[in-house]
């Protein structure tokens, strides 16, 4: 296992589908994960420090495992099994660990709202990560193309979620919407 940090989310110009950017803690390597646009929104949000009026799905989980007196400790992305990413969310109670399975994207989410440690499986990363050498910006623009979106305005996000169409949503990287 490899520690992890969230580099950044991105969108996927083709596929019209945002990703979330991993890098390794000691390098340059980084690992795209593909994930929806409600988890973009919350992982987006979370890095931009934004409060919403509201909790979300992903700070009502963070406060019922508070509640609990636990602690989420750390997620891992473990496998990529039929090109889906998966991962566990380690909790602790009075000393005791408790995994659970989980999508990577609510993983992450959750891991930014508590402070979690992010890992990612050495296997993970040896199939699905990109190393690039050089400036942090162009590793990021020749990875996904173009530059990533930490900066975008959640309620600009919002308004795109809100005026995108089904089909878009469905459409396969290659089809047209």
């Amino acid at each position: 296992m490899r520690e992890m940090t969230v580099y950044g989310v991105s969108f996927d110009l083709v596929g019209k589908q945002p990703i979330v950017l991993l890098r390794t803690q000691e390098g340059n390597t980084f690992l795209p994960i593909w994930i929806g646009h409600p988890e973009a929104a919350a992982i987006l949000m979370c890095l931009q420090g934004a409060e919403p009026q509201r909790p979300m799905t992903h700070d009502l989980a963070t406060s019922i495992v508070a509640s609990l007196d636990a602690e989420i400790r750390q997620i891992a992305v473990t496998e990529l099994r039929e090109n889906t990413f998966h991962a566990k969310i380690t909790l602790v109670r009075d000393g005791t660990e408790v995994e659970l399975d989980a999508r990577t994207s609510d993983a992450i989410a959750l891991a930014l709202r508590c402070d979690a440690k992010i890992f990612a499986a050495d296997d993970v990363i040896e199939e699905s990560g990109v190393e690039f050498e050089g400036d942090e910006e162009e590793a990021s623009r020749r990875l996904i193309g173009q530059d990533s979106l930490a900066n975008l305005d959640p309620d600009e996000f919002r308004r795109f979620l809100d005026t995108v169409s089904p089909d878009e949503f469905a459409a396969e990287p290659d089809e047209e919407a």
